[in-house]
């Protein structure tokens, strides 16, 4: 399985300057998940548009939490957290949507699979500022994780380039990034070192 970049967005920008910054990266990261916890479903579809006029395809991507923008937007999916409806009533009522589900444990992982994710989000893994209270995970839990499910996992947390190939060592199949690449004083240059040290992996480059 191709290893895949997942960027999320920090819900610190405005929507113009994440759109903007998205148009000039997406062509170097698989999906783009709009995560803005603060925004009204109308202002998530208004962006779901922007992107879409950026020139940013409808299978690149996915919603936090909101199901029914997802739904009516025609996006790729949907990205479940511990708050949102469980992966089973979103399956069974939603089955055109491809399901994420955000874990923070192998129990949590186990279920998500069972009720039907498609993919799987754990975290965090390095210290992060966004989290400077919690001690990170670590790829240690990730490789335990990753053993015990058959559903693709992608590693969320403070990753830099530098520690994406262990990510990927322990089993996952892809990194999110926040604010180290939507953040970074130059988005293309820093999407385009992790896409760099991704394909390292990829196609067997010495980690």
């Amino acid at each position: 399985m191709k290893p895949t970049i997942h960027v999320i967005s920090t819900g610190k920008q405005t929507k113009e300057e994440f759109s903007e910054i998205t148009r000039i990266i997406h062509e170097y990261v698989d999906f783009i998940h709009i995560r803005e916890k603060s925004r009204t479903a109308l202002e998530v579809a208004e962006i779901v548009e922007t992107l879409i006029g950026k020139g940013v395809p409808l299978r690149k991507i996915i919603i936090n939490d909101r199901v029914d923008v997802a739904e009516v937007t025609d996006v790729y999916g949907v990205q479940l957290a511990y708050h949102s409806l469980s992966v089973h009533h979103v399956k069974k009522n939603f089955p055109n949507l491809r399901i994420g589900k955000s874990v923070h444990s192998v129990d949590e992982a186990i279920i998500a699979e069972k009720q039907g994710a498609d993919y799987l989000l754990f975290g965090h893994l390095f210290h992060t500022a966004s989290k400077p209270d919690l001690f990170p995970r670590g790829v240690s839990q990730l490789k335990q994780l990753t053993e015990q499910v058959n559903i693709p996992v992608i590693g969320i947390g403070g990753i830099t380039p530098h520690h994406s190939p262990h990510v990927f060592r322990a089993g996952a199949s892809g990194i999110a990034v926040m604010s180290g690449i939507l953040q970074a004083d130059d988005p293309l240059a820093d999407v385009k070192e992790y896409r760099n040290r991704i394909e390292e992996v990829q196609y067997g480059a010495e980690l």
